[in-house]
């Protein structure tokens, strides 16, 4: 197995500070760009000279922004001036195409959009824009972000950067790649089954999925499910996507689902921790699990009983009853089919298999389509129950860490299973609208990052993100020493 971390390359003309840029926090770009220790500029350069050496092997950003030279010019002209500045001023940051950018191409990764120029932003691209953030490009996607690897008739295979023969996983996959790559410091996913933070997992990065309506979704493709879809950021560090929740978060009076609630604060990492009750599970319903990602979990579960809160293993035996791989299946495909189907008529040859697929496949009966809602709210009535007593659930984000490209079927505790249950432990808290977020948490055996889920009450980001940072502290830094080992 061959990772960009793994490799030797020559970077032509460029130094090790030029490296290090790369691996500043979007907080810390920030600070110094504020601070004029950085220049808008200087950090754009190095950012695409990184680009333009890893991107050819990873295809990671699919679409770059045109305007780049100009809007660090116009960032860094605004710092001279002493203008106020916003909390993202001058830093680059990528979005997912399925994500509208006005007046640059948005193909949702599909031939049916590859030339498609959207004449509106979406809203969270939108905010970051208007925080000082610079949009460097758009990031690979499998067609209409509905498949959990990144591939697309029309821009190819993403590569895992840990790894070039192991997925980056899906829909997120090129956002993943890029920022774990150090192509980005920042990105936006968007989130139906895990589309966040199952890419997070795989590439070793920090992704959230806040609570249902707390960042909107205008803009988003496709318009469709938007009860259980999600938008959040994607980053290397807890802190980050704190400072972009604050900015993304609060309705926009577009996305009928988004509520109108106050915004989290950007940094939530001194919050008080001791009064806390978390359990822990990684078996029952997201069984089978790798054991090393179990040992993960268990081992989170004791770092935190050793920063003093209350921790205890938990059965979730009960959540077996609801299949949430099954009841999400038939839900989402049948909704998503309904409102694709009109859309394509004509040009179905243009579509890929994995749509295709879905499209030819038999609708569901009104009894199956129903009895599938009433189970789904029986799980979120079972999970609303848990967090009645608990204030986070410690769990896995992915049963195993990145597979190989294409694996349908993979091999876990003795048993084959389907390729959808690498989202075994994420679907569940897209049913419930449960914030999530998935921490990066060591390496396994074959060199590759494991990811472990934290789960918390509806609206309470502010002490998910708290645990998840000192998670995040206990485990150490991943990307300490990646510049040195990647270029």
């Amino acid at each position: 197995m061959v990772g960009i971390f793994q490799c030797v390359l020559i970077l032509k003309g460029s130094g090790v500070m030029s490296q290090n840029i790369c691996y500043l926090s979007a907080t810390e770009l920030a600070e110094r760009i504020r601070s004029k220790v950085l220049s808008p500029v200087e950090v754009m350069d190095a950012h695409l000279e990184r680009i333009q050496i890893l991107n050819p092997r990873l295809n990671a950003i699919v679409t770059m922004s045109e305007w780049l030279a100009e809007s660090a010019s116009k960032a860094e002209e605004a710092i001279m001036r002493g203008d106020a500045l916003g909390p993202l001023h001058g830093v680059p940051f990528t979005i997912k195409d399925t994500l509208d950018t006005k007046l640059l191409r948005t193909t949702r990764g599909s031939r049916l959009f590859e030339d498609f120029v959207p004449e509106a932003e979406a809203t969270s691209v939108a905010r970051l824009k208007e925080a000082g953030g610079i949009l460097i490009g758009k990031t690979n996607t499998p067609e209409f972000a509905f498949w959990w690897e990144t591939d697309n008739l029309v821009f190819g295979r993403t590569e895992n950067p840990w790894g070039l023969d192991r997925t980056p996983g899906g829909s997120s996959g090129g956002e993943a790649s890029a920022i774990a790559a150090g192509l980005s410091p920042l990105g936006l996913g968007s989130d139906l089954g895990g589309s966040i933070r199952q890419p997070a997992a795989f590439c070793g990065i920090v992704g959230l999925k806040a609570t249902h309506g707390r960042v909107p979704i205008t803009g988003n493709w496709p318009g469709a499910i938007h009860r259980y879809f999600h938008v959040g950021p994607m980053a290397r560090s807890v802190k980050d996507v704190s400072l972009a929740l604050s900015i993304l978060s609060g309705s926009d009076g577009v996305d009928p689902y988004a509520l109108s609630v106050p915004k989290p604060k950007p940094d939530v990492s001194d919050l008080q921790l001791d009064r806390l009750r978390i359990g822990w599970c990684a078996d029952g319903p997201f069984e089978p699990v790798d054991i090393e990602v179990k040992d993960a979990v268990r081992e989170v579960a004791i770092t935190l009983e050793g920063l003093g809160l209350q921790v205890e293993h938990v059965s979730l035996d009960g959540w077996d009853q609801w299949s949430a791989q099954d009841m999400s299946a038939a839900i989402f495909v049948s909704e998503m089919v309904f409102y694709i189907k009109p859309r394509v008529v004509g040009r179905e040859a243009l579509l890929g298999p994995v749509i295709r697929r879905r499209i030819d496949s038999d609708n569901l009966s009104l009894d199956e389509y129903l009895e599938s809602s009433e189970k789904i709210e029986l799980l979120r009535q079972e999970v609303a129950k848990y967090f009645k007593e608990y204030d986070l659930l410690v769990c896995p984000t992915t049963p195993i860490a990145a597979p190989p490209h294409d694996s349908r079927e993979f091999e876990v505790g003795g048993c084959r299973v389907q390729g959808r249950n690498l989202l075994s432990a994420t679907i569940p808290f897209n049913i419930t609208g449960s914030p999530a977020i998935s921490v990066p948490f060591g390496l396994n055996m074959d060199g590759l990052p494991i990811g472990v889920q934290l789960v918390g009450r509806h609206l309470r980001e502010d002490t998910l993100l708290s645990v998840a940072s000192a998670v995040e502290r206990e485990s150490g830094e991943l990307y300490q020493s990646s510049p040195s080992l990647c270029l």
